[in-house]
């Protein structure tokens, strides 16, 4: 599968990226589609969620990151000791994320788990592909939430954290999630149907287990022609 052209970067304004939640020690954001997470090459690539945050309230530290066209709940650090927490916890596998996605095909089951390693395609950068000699282990949990004609909408846990690993997993297995222009063969154009909606995790200061929301800016009828039930 060859990699199709990187389209033009028009961020959305500022003004697109709602705050869920704020603290001294953190932001929870909700990135609109078509933004990038942190700063890329160039200044044509400056516009995104640290940025836009920094300009606003001063120094943010990136924890993790949503691919560009992903949308959904992001935490952001205000502090270097928060980064550091909150980084111990994705490495310690104790931050939760659950996503909605829409993907093709009718599944075979109501849930199931993908557990399959991830490695880079060298030869078709900057996608990645399952790689049972070199890849890196990787492990996406997935639940029907509701089944049409075509298409399917699914809720998703990665309990790993692999670079597009939702995408290449659903793929993988005959399901690519609508609107992603790298690993669906029929893809012609629109937004990707991935939106995290969850984040389950341990406040940095307090300790205590805490939940934040997004509800999903799409749904299985309203997607595209083709999802109609």
């Amino acid at each position: 599968m060859s990699v199709p052209p990187e389209p033009e970067y028009r961020p959305p304004p500022p003004e697109a990226l709602k705050l869920i939640h704020a603290d001294e020690d953190l932001f929870v954001a909700n990135k609109p589609a078509g933004l990038l997470s942190v700063p890329g090459r160039g200044s044509h690539k400056s516009a995104s969620v640290l940025s836009y945050l920094s300009e606003l309230y001063g120094p943010v530290f990136d924890v993790h990151r949503l691919d560009l066209d992903t949308s959904g709940l992001m935490i952001v650090a205000r502090s270097q000791l928060a980064q550091s927490t909150l980084a111990q916890q994705f490495a310690d596998r104790k931050i939760t994320k659950t996503y909605n996605a829409l993907v093709r095909g009718q599944m075979a089951g109501v849930s199931g788990e993908i557990d399959l390693p991830i490695g880079r395609d060298w030869n078709e950068r900057p996608l990645r592909r399952i790689d049972h000699d070199a890849g890196k282990p990787a492990k996406t949990l997935w639940w029907l939430e509701k089944q049409g004609k075509m298409n399917a909408h699914l809720r998703l846990q990665p309990v790993t954290g692999r670079t597009h690993q939702l995408r290449v997993h659903l793929a993988s297995i005959g399901h690519p999630i609508l609107g992603d222009r790298l690993y669906d063969s029929g893809y012609s154009s629109g937004r990707l149907y991935l939106h995290a909606g969850r984040l389950d995790f341990e406040h940095p200061s307090t300790g205590k287990p805490v939940h934040f929301q997004s509800v999903k800016p799409f749904d299985l009828q309203g997607a595209t022609a083709d999802t109609r039930l």
